[in-house]
């Protein structure tokens, strides 16, 4: 059998929720934990003060943080080992679901519209690609807002 490389990458963003451009950002190789990248990708500068992600970003040193800098957590919540999730819980991450759908809307646009397929060996090309992808959707959601108030 030959063993074939397999180069992955993960891209970390944060999105400003009124205006929806990308604010900070992050990439890692594929197999790197998510939740040590929150304190990297969240700021306080944003316009909100609630930080929408998903479960693997849980954790007790994050929620600390999260206090910490006066940031309301809505991070999502994991399913019991073993056990099934609690009705309350699985609601309350359907209605987490439903903002952090703007993220998800975001890398779908970047495969999508711009074609985004990384195929570099190395973080730092791959990094170098996810950046002018991220900048050029800034770019887009800029000319979009400038249409919009034009129009009315």
């Amino acid at each position: 059998m030959i063993a074939l490389p397999v180069f992955g990458y993960k891209s970390h963003i944060s999105i400003d929720r009124r205006f929806g451009f990308i604010r900070g950002m992050a990439v890692t190789s594929a197999s790197a934990a998510d939740g040590r990248l929150l304190r990297q990708v969240v700021s306080t500068d944003n316009t909100s003060s609630e930080v929408w992600a998903d479960s693997a970003y849980r954790s007790r040193r994050n929620e600390k943080w999260l206090s910490d800098q006066m940031l309301t957590s809505r991070i999502h919540r994991r399913k019991p080992k073993g056990k099934p999730m609690a009705k309350a819980t699985a609601r309350a991450n359907v209605a987490k679901s439903s903002i952090r759908a703007h993220v998800e809307h975001v890398f779908a646009h970047q495969k999508n519209r711009f074609g985004l397929f990384i195929r570099t060996i190395g973080l730092a090309r791959a990094e170098a690609k996810l950046t002018l992808c991220n900048l050029a959707y800034n770019f887009n959601r800029l000319i979009f807002h400038e249409r919009r108030e034009c129009t009315g």
